[in-house]
């Protein structure tokens, strides 16, 4: 058995109540003599408007269509009871629905047509006493003041939460925007760093080629390596993009810590370069992930700049250490710069600016630049904050 939601409640509620009020207003138009036909019309359509439930509307049932047509009528309808000097009273019914139709005007409608169809719902709404008194308006002073006060606190209301949906909207798109840019950032460390490494393997085995064929495979097996690595890479990252109901727990992570790390150095390693990872103790796997995330991407934009820039180092040399409250991470090597990448395939040295920004961003320092007599270090201080 379902149980009924307290939103089916409100509903069923103020269908009950806007059936009852109708009534009312149907008994006021019938003891005139005049008939319920006008009456009967304008609250069918300001109630449709109203009722109507949001997933059953059809795509032409607009919000100016719906706030400004009942309005419409009901103007007509009073300036053709005052034409014809007829009085035509009124129940609570219209007055509700008219104030309604105006809230939804004003939160719901474009800029431009919440003005115009709010104004028209205003209008209607003072023009109710003219049914009544005629041209006379002077007893329906009191009316008047009490219609303007009910619209002004429901179009302040409206308005005051329409800008904060505007602002709710904004926050959501320039969250998602850098959602984007730090997932972009991310797949350009990732794939950056594998498609240099597969480019400069490609180099060497077609040196390989025509003095030593016999020791290519290797060169291969590693080029091979470095692709499943990026789809891999890849492939991580779309999983997280396409995780966006499961919990943070569930939710696949991209390679960016102390773990990967050692893959990272290990995947770098060869004929052509050693490395050396040089981790201190004190620096534990229980570091915030954002911090680990930090330091993956230093050393990672490192010995993809070794690749780019400093083919011919034979050593590099990546340290972790721990300083108190601080973690710096290093990478230096010592090459000369000799490199025979294709100029498109070095780099337009976006990636230490964009390091620099996450670096920074965790209130950490980044430091780059030639070592004393030879070679190259990239060094990074990064705030440590244990949860």
């Amino acid at each position: 058995m379902r149980s009924t939601s307290a939103q089916g409640c409100v509903r069923g509620f103020a269908l009950g109540a806007s059936l009852a009020a109708s009534l009312v207003d149907l008994a006021y138009a019938d003891s005139t003599g005049s008939g319920m036909g006008p009456v009967a019309v304008v609250l069918a359509a300001g109630l449709a408007a109203l009722l109507w439930p949001a997933g059953r509307r059809p795509p032409w049932f607009t919000v100016p269509l719906r706030t400004g047509v009942p309005a419409a009528l009901s103007l007509l309808y009073g300036v053709g009871a005052v034409l014809a000097h007829r009085t035509e009273p009124f129940g609570p019914c219209e007055p509700v629905v008219l104030l309604c139709l105006l809230f939804v005007a004003v939160r719901h409608a474009r800029p431009g047509w919440a003005l115009v169809c709010g104004t028209l719902d205003g209008v209607a709404l003072l023009a109710l006493p003219a049914r009544f008194f005629g041209r006379e308006l002077g007893d329906a002073l009191a009316l008047l003041v009490v219609g303007l006060a009910l619209i002004g606190l429901v179009a302040g209301v409206a308005a005051y939460l329409r800008s904060v949906d505007d602002r709710r909207t904004a926050a959501v798109g320039e969250t998602r925007r850098a959602e984007r840019l730090a997932i972009a950032a991310d797949l350009h460390d990732f794939v950056a760093h594998h498609v240099t490494g597969i480019l400069v393997q490609t180099q060497m085995a077609r040196m390989m080629a025509a003095s030593r064929p016999a020791g290519l495979d290797p060169v291969l097996e590693g080029i091979e390596g470095a692709a499943t690595q990026a789809l891999a890479s890849m492939r991580r990252t779309v999983g997280v993009l396409r995780a966006p109901e499961e919990t943070e727990a569930a939710r696949p992570r991209p390679v960016g810590d102390f773990a990967g790390l050692v893959g990272l150095v290990d995947g770098f390693g060869g004929p052509a370069h050693k490395v050396t990872l040089l981790r201190d103790p004190s620096v534990t796997d229980d570091l915030p992930h954002e911090v680990q995330a930090a330091a993956f991407r230093v050393v990672q934009e490192a010995l993809t700049n070794v690749r780019r820039h400093a083919a011919d180092a034979e050593r590099i040399t990546v340290g972790l250490r721990r300083r108190g409250d601080r973690l710096e991470v290093s990478v230096a090597d010592d090459g000369r710069g000799g490199t025979q990448l294709p100029e498109d395939a070095r780099g337009g040295g976006f990636g230490l600016v964009g390091l620099n920004e996450r670096v920074t961003a965790l209130g950490g320092e980044l430091h780059a630049g030639p070592r004393a007599g030879r070679g190259w270090e990239t060094r990074a201080v990064l705030p440590v904050r244990t949860p």
